[in-house]
């Protein structure tokens, strides 16, 4: 059986929200080899700040984004005024017209819990679009599951030990091999958390969805 691995995963473009800016290795390594940036509006003016170099895109209803910052960046600011959607959707659009699949996703955890949980909530909805997605933040990665001979698997390989949390969106005969605490048919959101790895290679599957936060190696 095919197996889909945590690591060597590399996006062709990074959105980036105005949540905590990537400081960690992993995360800020990523922001600054990815050579398609699209920051939320919120996010443009810290990233010009940090970096010294101007997004490929800005996107989002312009309601964060200074007016000189508006005009020094019009030629790559898309305004949508539209809120049926947030900013982070709002450029995973963007990129999905212009054919990419494989996205991260920075900066958008921290500061405001309700933003942090709707757009770590998202990520199931880009999976249903179609697109390859995952989610850094400072301590670690959100990751969803491939399909798998009819079944959503994913395979961690990551150091004995690592801290590992499963939440359960519906799916059934979940099931783990290689973590401290099997898996099974939970119904509470807090129910898969804090778990933590026995062997580098782990399998977690089921018969739907199910999300994965997989922490960073503690040094």
């Amino acid at each position: 059986m095919k197996q889909h691995s945590a690591n060597n995963w590399t996006p062709q473009a990074v959105v980036l929200g105005a949540g905590n800016f990537p400081q960690h290795g992993i995360a800020k390594g990523i922001l600054d080899e990815c050579p398609y940036v699209v920051c939320c509006d919120g996010a443009a003016e810290e990233y010009i700040r940090r970096e010294g170099r101007m997004p490929w895109r800005i996107v989002g209803d312009g309601d964060s984004l200074p007016a000189h910052l508006r005009e020094q960046c019009k030629d790559i600011f898309l305004q949508e005024a539209e809120q049926e959607t947030n900013d982070q959707t709002k450029a995973t659009r963007l990129l999905r017209s212009e054919g990419i699949t494989r996205i991260a996703y920075l900066g958008a955890t921290g500061k405001r819990e309700d933003h942090t949980i709707g757009n770590i909530a998202l990520l199931l909805t880009y999976r249903r679009m179609g697109l390859d997605v995952r989610m850094y933040t400072d301590h670690g990665i959100f990751l969803l599951p491939k399909e798998v001979d009819d079944m959503q698997q994913i395979t961690l390989e990551a150091p004995v030990g690592t801290a590992v949390s499963v939440w359960n969106f519906g799916a059934k005969n979940l099931k783990s091999e290689g973590l401290e605490y099997p898996l099974y048919d939970f119904d509470q959101l807090w129910q898969g958390t804090l778990n933590r790895t026995l062997q580098p290679q782990c399998t977690i599957e089921a018969d739907g969805p199910f999300l994965v936060f997989l922490a960073y190696e503690e040094r």
